[in-house]
């Protein structure tokens, strides 16, 4: 790709936990493929935490918008949109904390950013092209957490209620939930079908008129 020729469709995908996020940002990246489609993921710009103790660490808000390393998303994010590949680190949730690894990304014709703050930057938000909310119901969004923690983050359920009612939900609605006004495209019900094939069918016209210039 000519990194000079074009600035890539940026599309940031927020919404609360559990939401549908990842559903709406691996739809298009299945619709289009690797070739056509990065995804960035903000989970895994969580602050390094190394210096702290695994109990300090466990202690953290990981649900209020100073928990990510802003500089370092926001850095990444033009360097794909100027056609150069990054090095995404890469978060390990049961460790609460990044790992040693980290994921190549490459640039491409559509870049999307999913992640609970996608759309709560400004400096991000003047990068994109297409800003989307996924709204889903509180109760849907929690029992999908639940089942996630549990089964992929090794977290107890105790641990996962406690978490919620501490600063999942009161960040939600703090800082999460406000920035559905910054959104083009507001997702209803989670990534439910006609919706999904809506942002295809952009991203498709979008790929179509890069392919003929």
């Amino acid at each position: 790709m000519n990194k000079n020729s074009f600035h890539p469709f940026v599309i940031g995908v927020a919404g609360g936990s559990g939401s549908g996020k990842s559903t709406v940002s691996q739809q298009v990246l299945a619709s289009f493929g690797a070739d056509m489609v990065s995804v960035v993921m903000q989970d895994d710009y969580y602050r390094d935490q190394s210096h702290l103790t695994p109990e300090v660490r466990r202690q953290q808000n990981y649900d209020h918008p100073q928990a990510f390393d802003w500089p370092l998303l926001v850095k990444h994010v033009r360097a794909l949109r100027n056609g150069e590949a990054i090095e995404m680190p890469e978060y390990d949730f049961t460790l609460d904390n990044r790992s040693d690894r980290t994921i190549p990304v490459k640039p491409a014709p559509v870049i999307v950013i999913e992640g609970l703050f996608a759309l709560y930057d400004a400096d991000l938000r003047k990068m994109m092209s297409l800003k989307i909310f996924v709204d889903t119901a509180s109760d849907v969004r929690f029992i999908r957490r639940l089942q996630r923690d549990i089964t992929e983050r090794g977290r107890s359920l105790e641990s996962v209620v406690g978490q919620y009612l501490e600063t999942v939900r009161p960040m939600h609605q703090q800082f999460i939930e406000p920035t559905k006004r910054h959104a083009d495209v507001i997702i209803p019900h989670g990534a439910n079908g006609p919706a999904v094939d809506v942002i295809t069918t952009k991203v498709a016209s979008v790929i179509g008129q890069l392919k003929r210039s």
